[in-house]
């Protein structure tokens, strides 16, 4: 079953890919309708360039017959149409089989096959299989393709050991791809030498998107000044221990949350004992262009992560959202935000986060001399920047043929 999505703002004027004949397989964990990560991001700008199916993770043999209550989220965080990016969902007789394995590949390579066939039937004669999870592997072995990719946007094994060996089905998935994207510092450090075709990628932003004003959303409105906001999912990483600390101890200040939770239950207790305080706000998750309105109303921005073993391997999303909207940051002293203390604060403890919090509010933090520098910054991470540079790795990486097609589309594209 196959259907047609986009994202808003991302392909005003765009009729078609540019290169239509090349086709993308992207091998994703999440259905379309989850809440947007880089992925989303990526590929729906990809689809300017190559043809693209988004192919939705095939669901378990036990749970095929159950509802999937996210293929019914896609409104909840916002989709529209673009040309050129097809949503996959593989059919019902076709689930996830883990074993046997000959079952197992004879269901992945038959869901490919359709995959394949979408892209067949829109003209695309070049494949390009890109994997976003070290288990879509198998992927190799039951397709033909012309390239190959690996995304590598966070620790997949979420291990609380910095030192721990990369898996074997990781390593050997590295080691066989034509081109590996690698997200973090720390991650480049830790697989970017076991594929010599490895590109550091970082996260982006949507610049034109949190940069323009927005009005302020109503259920912002009545929660009074100063804001202290995060906008992103609710999950473990957080130090919500720290924000609950941070809210007893400023009681004039508003602690604004806006996005999803993650049903764990170490969270439950924290998010309940937050939820009673008078100056924390949950709002819930918005859509994707929403977003952009409840960070530039927002005072100070925070990134307040646990610093883990393995948060150190990540990358925010959200620190170029916050950037291009002029607001201060203040931010935990994980590997990914280091490299940015010449623009936010980093704190760890309660009293630096209190500190740091308090001196993001004096005007000086606000003037339009500093909101420049900080969207400066934000413009150099702009998504459609880096997902060039995306277009144009995979272009060079088919040969002489596609990279010439590809300099003569950004050679217009500059004239025009």
């Amino acid at each position: 079953m196959v259907t047609h999505r986009h994202t808003p703002n991302s392909s005003a004027g765009v009729s078609s890919p540019s290169l239509a004949d090349v086709g993308v397989i992207a091998l994703v964990p999440d259905v379309w309708g989850s809440p947007w990560q880089p992925r989303h991001q990526i590929l729906t700008r990809l689809s300017r360039y190559f043809n693209i199916v988004w192919c939705n993770p095939a669901r378990r043999w036990r749970k095929v017959w159950t509802p999937n209550r996210l293929q019914h989220r896609a409104a909840d965080y916002g989709s529209a149409l673009v040309p050129g990016l097809t949503i996959y969902q593989p059919e019902a007789w076709l689930p996830a089989i883990g074993r046997p394995a000959v079952l197992a590949r004879l269901t992945m390579r038959e869901r490919l096959r359709r995959a394949q066939h979408v892209l067949r039937d829109r003209g695309c004669r070049t494949t390009i299989l890109y994997i976003w999870r070290p288990w879509y592997g198998l992927a190799l072995d039951v397709m033909d393709y012309d390239l190959s990719c690996y995304h590598i946007d966070d620790e997949y094994t979420f291990s609380a050991v910095v030192k721990a060996p990369i898996e074997q089905q990781e390593t050997r998935l590295i080691s066989r791809v034509d081109q590996v994207f690698i997200h973090s510092p720390a991650l480049l450090e830790k697989k970017g030498q076991l594929n010599p075709q490895t590109t550091y990628m970082p996260n982006g932003v949507d610049y034109q998107a949190y940069a323009t004003p927005h009005s302020e959303p109503a259920d912002l409105q009545p929660i009074p000044h100063p804001r202290m906001g995060y906008v992103g999912i609710i999950k473990q990483q957080l130090d919500l221990g720290l924000l609950a600390a941070l809210a007893e101890q400023h009681r004039s200040w508003s602690f604004v949350l806006v996005g999803p939770h993650r049903s764990r239950p170490e969270l439950t207790a924290v998010i309940q004992q937050l939820s009673h305080m008078p100056n924390v706000y949950f709002l819930g998750g918005k859509p994707v262009d929403a977003l952009p309105a409840y960070v530039q109303h927002m005072d100070v921005c925070m990134l307040c992560y646990e610093v883990s073993e393995y948060t150190q391997f990540i990358y925010p999303l959200k620190l170029h959202e916050y950037l291009a909207s002029g607001r201060p940051v203040v931010g935990s002293p994980i590997r990914s935000l280091q490299d940015f203390a010449h623009i936010i604060r980093l704190a760890q403890t309660t009293e630096e986060w209190s500190t740091a919090l308090n001196d993001m509010l004096t005007p000086t933090m606000h003037s339009s001399t500093q909101v420049e520098v900080r969207q400066c910054i934000a413009r150099e991470y702009d998504w459609n920047t880096l997902v060039a540079r995306i277009a144009r790795t995979l272009c060079s990486r088919l040969g002489p043929f596609y990279m010439e097609r590809f300099e003569s589309i950004t050679a217009n594209l500059l004239l025009h």
